[in-house]
């Protein structure tokens, strides 16, 4: 068994697009965990249409995306684990490579191409355009780790959570680097998802494929309590490795 893992906050207008294009290649003993954050849209009723028992639904009230993905990971049971929002499209092959690809590394992050609300293309390659790749400064610098584009192994997921309580390390850096300092990451150059940009800020990470504007300093200061949090598992990590050897 493995495991989708999605939030949602009012995606009525995406989310059947999207269950659909997953439902249609997992396999019939996989998990779809969705955390919803309080929609007051149809969301809710619009997954219950599909009426397959592969989707979990968790209520949840908290106005946060790192804490509702934190949410939907807590109930994670598979082998593999996929991250999902809203508003994308999996490609066909999206699962299927995902899986052969997680028998070798720890965690993948695939290319995606980027769109915008009505799937027409604005970058054929998210990678290339954003200058994606491995390296734990690199990415404390300017994260490249978009939940959107990544799976991994179960392990993986329990070395980083719980999450750290601090708005600065979103989810989906924290385990990329995570990934990096206990196994093997690597980036698979085939998009392998349709990643909706929308002209309106909307509920997803999305926006993090600009440019931050915020001032220079608070840069400085999320970088500093993401590389203080970085080093704290590091050593923590060694430490029960040497207790355990």
């Amino acid at each position: 068994m493995n495991s989708i893992c999605i939030t949602t906050y009012n995606g009525e207008k995406y989310i059947m697009e999207q269950l659909n294009s997953i439902l249609s290649q997992i396999n019939v003993d996989d998990e779809v965990i969705i955390s919803d954050d309080g929609s007051t849209d149809k969301t809710i009723e619009l997954i219950m249409s599909f009426n397959d028992s592969r989707i979990k639904i968790i209520n949840a009230n908290f106005h946060n995306v790192i804490r509702n993905f934190e949410n939907t990971l807590k109930h994670a049971k598979g082998e593999y684990v996929f991250l999902s929002d809203q508003d994308d499209v999996w490609l066909p092959t999206k699962y299927e490579k995902c899986i052969s690809l997680l028998k070798k590394y720890d965690l993948v992050v695939t290319d995606a191409i980027v769109t915008d609300s009505n799937l027409n293309v604005l970058y054929s390659s998210f990678a290339k355009h954003f200058g994606s790749g491995k390296g734990v400064l690199k990415n404390i610098c300017r994260s490249s780790y978009f939940g959107a584009f990544m799976a991994f192994r179960k392990k993986t997921l329990d070395y980083a959570l719980p999450f750290p309580n601090d708005k600065e390390i979103g989810h989906d850096l924290w385990i990329g680097l995570v990934a990096e300092l206990t196994g093997k990451v690597y980036f698979y150059n085939e998009p392998l998802i349709k990643y909706r940009r929308h002209e309106k800020a909307f509920t997803n990470i999305s926006t993090k494929l600009n440019r931050s504007n915020r001032k220079l300093i608070t840069k400085i200061y999320g970088r500093i309590i993401m590389f203080v949090n970085v080093t704290k598992f590091y050593i923590n990590y060694k430490f029960n490795l040497c207790k355990k050897n």
